[in-house]
C-alpha cells in the first residue's frame, strides 16, 4: 500500500512539473514598457505620499494600535497552542517559538491564557497581556 501511495505522488508530482513550463509564458514588453512611463513617481523620504499613514498630530512616534479582545480570545481557542494569539498581542519573537516548542506549555499555559483573555473579553481590557515579554501571561 505504501508504494502504490509513494508511486501515485511521484506520478503527480511529475505531471505537475512537466506542465508547468517557462514556454507557456509570455511577456508583452510593450505593456511592461507603458506601466512604466504610466508609473507615479513616490519619494520615500516625505511622510505626506502615505496617506493611510499621515495623521493629524504625527510626531513620528510609533503607533500603538488597539487590540481586540475576541480576537486575542478566538486565536487563542482555536491556535493558542502556536502561540498566534501572543503574537497578536504583540509578545517577543522567543516567547512564541517557546510556545510552539511546548506546544503551548504542554495545553497548560495555552488553557491559563485562555481563561485571562476571557477574563479581559468580559471586562474588554486585555492592555496588561499586549506586549507582555513573560511566557506566563499572568
Amino acid at each position: 500500500m505504501k508504494r502504490i501511495t509513494t508511486f501515485m505522488i511521484l506520478v503527480l508530482a511529475g505531471l505537475f512539473f512537466t506542465q508547468a513550463s517557462a514556454n507557456s509564458y509570455h511577456l508583452d514588453n510593450a505593456a511592461v514598457d507603458q506601466m512604466f512611463a504610466n508609473a507615479e513617481v513616490v519619494e520615500f523620504n516625505a511622510v505626506e505620499s502615505f496617506v493611510p499613514l499621515a495623521t493629524a498630530g504625527y510626531e513620528g512616534q510609533a503607533f500603538l494600535q488597539e487590540k481586540d479582545p475576541v480576537v486575542a480570545f478566538l486565536l487563542s481557542w482555536f491556535v493558542g497552542y502556536l502561540g498566534i494569539h501572543r503574537a497578536y498581542l504583540g509578545t517577543s519573537t522567543g516567547t512564541i517559538v517557546g510556545y510552539i516548542l511546548t506546544l503551548g506549555g504542554c495545553g497548560i499555559v495555552v488553557t491559563i491564557d485562555w481563561i485571562m483573555l476571557l477574563v479581559g473579553l468580559i471586562n474588554d481590557d486585555i492592555s496588561k497581556y499586549v506586549d507582555n515579554p513573560k511566557f506566563f501571561m499572568w
